[in-house]
């Protein structure tokens, strides 16, 4: 018997409607009926507009750029439907902002990711949905039950089927050493070699290249990351597996383009032949007028298929491989 929620209802705030929208019609169901607005001194107001009462809510919402304005916006619709009587609450945060934040690495340094996470837990959510966290024991900061999905499941069928004729003749790339599990996983599963990249960060958003462990020489690459920011590690790494390494031709993708001040003009003026994101975060507008490399996959019917799992109380390890 599932005692948690007598039946389904999602809702989104302002930071990714569109996900929200296919995440629901892949479900068949409409977004549930609700209302951020703004005060004139910018504070967050919330107003549902259908009972909640007793429902399974699932609150899809990532706190990307602006992230103060939307971690606050989830926080107070968290609150909302808590007050409204929710059987329970499911944090769907497709990006999870503050990720990098997750240890101290020089003294008196915050650890803003498990600030964010005592949040989330204290504004009343039951349960977190996110995906590729950058540091994957960020899950033990929640006290509640935190799913995180993979999002390098999404690109397995893309790269299987671009490079099905030239396999033999194509590398997976970590573009840094922290990153090394999640590629080897996916060259894996692609039945393809590893290499990675070896750099040093002299200060936050910059890096610089010391080596290539690795074949890639007369070699098409394929570099695998959670995230681009600033571009700067991503474009730095391209252009060595190229100039240094000697690849035939480098493509790139991450779960999360978060795409900072020059991170568009970057990958244009690139070796790079094609970037692929996730929407776990909208796309920039304007993104086309800079650069055509950059090509967006939807992670909707991932979600759709967790949340669907989450309700009726199935694992959703399935969902891992």
């Amino acid at each position: 018997m599932i005692s948690h929620g007598k039946d389904v209802k999602i809702l989104t705030g302002s930071s990714n409607p569109e996900l929200a929208n296919k995440i629901a019609s892949k479900m068949g169901l409409a977004l549930s009926k609700a209302e951020v607005s703004t005060f004139a001194d910018g504070e967050k107001n919330v107003s549902i507009y259908e009972t909640v009462r007793g429902s399974d809510v699932f609150l899809v919402q990532s706190t990307c750029n602006p992230v103060n304005d939307n971690l606050m916006e989830m926080l107070v619709m968290i609150d909302a439907l808590k007050r409204a009587s929710a059987g329970r609450i499911t944090a769907v945060m497709p990006y999870f902002g503050y990720a990098r934040q997750d240890r101290k690495s020089k003294p008196r340094d915050p650890i803003s990711a498990k600030l964010v996470a005592n949040l989330i837990t204290c504004a009343g959510a039951d349960r977190v949905l996110t995906m590729d966290l950058h540091a994957d024991q960020i899950q033990g900061f929640f006290d509640i039950p935190v799913d995180n999905l993979k999002g390098s499941t999404v690109f397995l069928n893309y790269f299987s089927q671009k490079y099905a004729a030239i396999r033999d003749n194509t590398v997976v790339v970590s573009p840094d050493v922290g990153s090394v599990k999640r590629a080897r996983s996916f060259a894996q599963k692609l039945d393809m070699p590893l290499a990675i990249v070896d750099k040093r960060r002299p200060a936050p958003n910059v890096s610089e290249v010391t080596n290539i462990i690795g074949d890639v020489r007369g070699k098409h690459a394929i570099l695998l990351d959670d995230m681009v920011d600033t571009g700067g590690s991503l474009c730095n790494a391209a252009n060595a597996l190229v100039k240094v390494g000697g690849a035939l031709s480098v493509s790139a993708c991450a779960s999360h383009g978060v795409l900072s001040g020059p991170a568009l003009q970057r990958i244009e003026d690139s070796v790079l032949e094609e970037v692929l994101f996730l929407d776990t975060i909208p796309p920039k507008p304007g993104t086309e007028a800079i650069t055509d490399k950059i090509k967006y996959l939807t992670v909707s019917d991932l979600f759709a298929d967790a949340i669907e799992r989450i309700f009726a109380e199935i694992s959703v390890s399935k969902l891992f491989n």
